[in-house]
């Protein structure tokens, strides 16, 4: 391997990420490749989808690099792998090759258990992404994310906070996220309610996906019960802002570049990337701008200059349909 720090200790040969949780198996895949690149600065990564793979290919992609970097081949989905690459997967568990680290993305289930008993068998790294269904579970998970981002936040702050987000794993990761970049020092309960207040069925996040995909009929919709189940026009207007700001910063990146890489450019969540690479259709610099200008003054008569909060956040969402080419 080339430019490996002594400390440095590269991933196993075999991970398997198994479990229902997609943004949990995003996480596990993102921390072996951050590893790898720790260790080898020049890390080669395969990113592959096994239902499209031929026979070969993974074989093709481990063998030895030219330069001597290490890899990472990330497999998705093997259970719906043909029979011949099942089978080319199974024979590769049994003998990895050197300097190569694989990591196989299942959905969890029993579709595909002759690859998982393979990996097993071999030994790979087990990382279990299963759903967080009690709340207790996403309880933990919040200040796991407030705890990695080296901030203090109080136990009926994390309470409100998974009341107010609801079941979506990733809605409440980008909550804490939000959290964290818009306030300092202590996030209690008063912040949340600040956030999130009323926020029990629509959420939003929900009203901003709305209003940057082009749906303002849908927004002005989700806005009103938003607003009919006691929620505050200020973190809802912040909601949308963040949407648009992620829109602006992701639409200057490579359209190329792996969300990794840009996520870790930007300083964002790698499905945020992924997110706002989806919602970018129907943009122009212009329009974006023009969005962003419309929040701005929505958030200044929210906050005090204007006589109507919901009108003003009503006009914003009309002006960002408008300024969103459709064709």
């Amino acid at each position: 391997m080339t430019d490996q720090p002594a400390s440095a200790t590269p991933p196993p040969p075999l991970t398997l990420v198994t479990g229902p949780e997609e943004l949990l198996r995003d996480r596990a895949v993102a921390a072996v490749l951050a590893r790898a690149r720790a260790a080898d600065r020049e890390t080669e990564l395969h990113d592959l989808f096994a239902p499209g793979l031929g026979a070969g290919q993974l074989n093709g992609h481990a063998s030895p690099s030219l330069f001597g970097e290490f890899t990472v081949i990330v497999l998705r989905d093997p259970q719906d792998a043909s029979d011949d690459v099942i089978a080319e997967v199974r024979s590769y568990c049994a003998a990895p090759a050197e300097d190569v680290a694989l990591v196989l993305v299942h959905p969890g289930g029993v579709k595909g258990k002759a690859v998982l008993d393979a990996a097993r068998k071999a030994g790979a790294e087990v990382v279990e992404c299963k759903q967080l269904k009690w709340e207790s579970d996403k309880v933990r998970f919040a200040q796991a994310e407030f705890a990695q981002a080296r901030r203090k936040v109080s136990p009926d702050a994390v309470a409100a906070l998974v009341d107010a987000v609801g079941s979506d794993l990733r809605e409440l990761a980008a909550a804490c996220a939000q959290l964290v970049a818009d306030t300092t020092g202590l996030v209690d309960r008063a912040v949340v309610e600040r956030y999130h207040a009323g926020r029990v069925e629509v959420s939003g996040f929900k009203v901003a996906d709305a209003a940057v995909e082009g749906r303002p009929e849908e927004a002005l919709r989700l806005l009103r019960h938003a607003l009919a189940t006691g929620a505050d026009p200020v973190p809802v207007n912040a909601a949308i802002a963040a949407g648009l700001r992620n829109l602006a910063r992701v639409a200057g990146a490579s359209r190329g570049a792996r969300p990794d890489d840009v996520a870790r450019d930007l300083g964002i969540a790698p499905f945020q990337v992924r997110k706002a690479r989806g919602q970018l259709a129907g943009w122009s610099a212009a329009g974006v701008a023009r969005a962003i200008v419309a929040v701005a003054r929505a958030d200044e008569q929210i906050k005090g200059a204007g006589a109507d909060p919901v009108y003003a956040l009503e006009r914003a969402i009309v002006t960002i349909g408008r300024a969103r080419d459709p064709g």
